[in-house]
């Protein structure tokens, strides 16, 4: 089963190779890795994806949380979420094909974020099953290149946790 795992960290040198290390040396895979900074500096957020039944994933949380420099690890699996990835794609349509491949982007809400005399890049965001889908559709066009992020993922506020913010107004 795949889960996407949430692992908030020390912005620290190190810390990625430490991370990696843990899934590396134990045997498991990591399928989409995606870092960045938080609105602190000092902190980074990790989004992992990997795959392993629910054991293995909570051996891998608790190995997570024992690395000095881990602040909190969350798996997704658990708590409802909003997930996004992205996808450019270099595209080479013929001539005749050029208005299909414009509104196949429109339907799927992406957009040209470059364009040469026989090419076009195309920007996609969106769940996995959209990205997937786009990348199927837009094949028989000639695809030159394309490049995806790994998963991000973000919790939904609870309902129960919105009423009472509400409330409290």
């Amino acid at each position: 089963m795949r889960h996407t795992i949430s692992v908030l960290v020390e912005n620290k040198f190190g810390v990625l190779s430490r991370v990696s290390g843990l899934f590396s040396g134990r045997g498991y895979n990591i399928e989409s890795l995606s870092v960045g900074e938080t609105i602190d500096p000092a902190i980074s957020i990790m989004t992992i994806v990997t795959t392993g039944d629910d054991l293995v994933v909570e051996q891998i949380t608790k190995q997570l949380n024992k690395l000095i420099d881990v602040i909190k690890v969350v798996d997704f699996m658990e708590i409802d979420h909003v997930e996004r990835e992205m996808v450019l794609i270099k595209v080479a349509p013929r001539k005749d094909d050029k208005t299909e491949v414009l509104q196949l982007t429109e339907i799927f809400r992406g957009r040209i974020v470059d364009s040469g005399p026989s090419t076009y890049t195309i920007e996609i965001t969106g769940n996995e099953g959209k990205i997937n889908a786009f990348i199927e559709l837009i094949k028989p066009f000639g695809i030159k290149e394309f490049v995806r992020t790994g998963k991000v993922a973000i919790a939904r506020e609870g309902l129960k946790k919105a009423k009472q913010t509400r409330e409290a107004s």
